[in-house]
């Protein structure tokens, strides 16, 4: 087993997204909206929909298989895996799914909920059990189908959320490629993002009640998560790249949270970062949560963009409300 101080490498990733698409002009017979409206506020011409058949779980798994067969590892080499994601098929977790479809018979696995900053919290809580030597190989997964959660008459949130998931595999390595990284809670704005359980009451018996109900769709005050991501995105990548001992003029590649794009646009100006080194794959998925950053790396790597060597930020921000930034190379 690896002694303390093992490094960490990201040796594979991969993607999935459902087959049907859901373009802002589909979106006009449902809600007073147009393409043109939709497209220059966030960013997004279309965006991916799980149908009834498609599960948390088959994405999920699908794009694990994309990244283990580039990492070129074995299901069973796995001893741990990761579900980031805020809409498992399960109350109880997914994550035990997935490692059964995988045939991933050693893996510890488990869910974790830090919304749209899930992959990033998840990439650091991987990296604690490689760094003490706990774990050699883990796969990470952020996955979303928050189309099951969102109001579809409400063209505040129904604009901006798609489905998918994707997938990192990291390994122990000699050299440790995860730079730095710094995590944010703030519950004082929790109520700006949420999908919040409606409580019913059921009387069991006379004089003692309980709660059956079920859960809310999703709400959000827009201006609010928009000034949050704008003034605290910056400030957080600023905080890891410090650790890292780097300058933003030092990054090749931002991958921050696809949640829209005049965010993207307004955290890189902060931060003095030319636009073509911002990733982006708004346009067509919109908001997938959890899946996003490692949806937008995976297109990235596989398009040839990414390259083993570059140094990539990565941010993600969204409910808790919740944000964090890792700063690690690629390969």
């Amino acid at each position: 087993m690896n002694q303390l101080g093992t490094g960490i490498s990201i040796i594979g990733c991969g993607s999935a997204a459902p087959a049907t698409s859901l373009d802002n002009q589909a979106l006009t017979h449902i809600v007073e909206t147009s393409d043109e409206w939709i497209a220059s506020r966030t960013g997004i011409r279309e965006r991916r929909v799980a149908s009834p058949q498609e599960s948390l779980a088959q994405l999920a798994t699908e794009a694990s298989k994309n990244a283990l067969e580039m990492a070129k590892i074995e299901p069973q080499e796995l001893d741990l895996i990761i579900l980031a994601t805020s809409s498992a098929d399960d109350l109880f977790g997914s994550a035990g799914l997935i490692q059964a479809k995988l045939g991933a018979t050693r893996a510890v696995a488990f869910d974790m909920t830090a919304a749209c900053s899930g992959f990033v919290f998840g990439l650091v809580t991987a990296s604690q059990f490689i760094r003490t030597g706990t774990y050699r190989n883990i796969l990470l997964i952020g996955a979303d189908i928050l189309s099951r959660w969102v109001d579809w008459k409400d063209r505040r949130t129904c604009i901006l959320f798609g489905d998918g998931a994707g997938a990192v595999v990291l390994q122990a390595s000699e050299k440790d490629n995860l730079l730095g990284f710094e995590l944010r809670s703030d519950g004082a704005g929790y109520h700006n993002l949420q999908l919040a359980y409606q409580p019913q009451p059921y009387e069991i018996i006379p004089g003692v009640d309980v709660s059956q109900g079920g859960y809310n769709r999703i709400t959000m005050n827009g201006q609010e998560i928009y000034r949050f991501a704008v003034k605290k995105v910056p400030e957080v990548i600023e905080k890891a790249l410090f650790r890292a001992n780097l300058t933003s003029d030092q990054i090749d590649w931002l991958i921050m949270h696809q949640a829209n794009q005049r965010i993207l646009d307004a955290v890189a100006q902060r931060m003095k970062i030319e636009p073509e080194k911002v990733i982006s794959n708004l346009a067509h998925h919109g908001n997938t949560s959890a899946a996003s950053i490692p949806l937008a790396l995976d297109q990235a790597v596989r398009e040839g963009k990414i390259k083993a060597g570059d140094v990539i930020a990565t941010a993600g921000f969204g409910a808790g409300l919740s944000w964090g930034a890792a700063i690690f190379e690629w390969g």
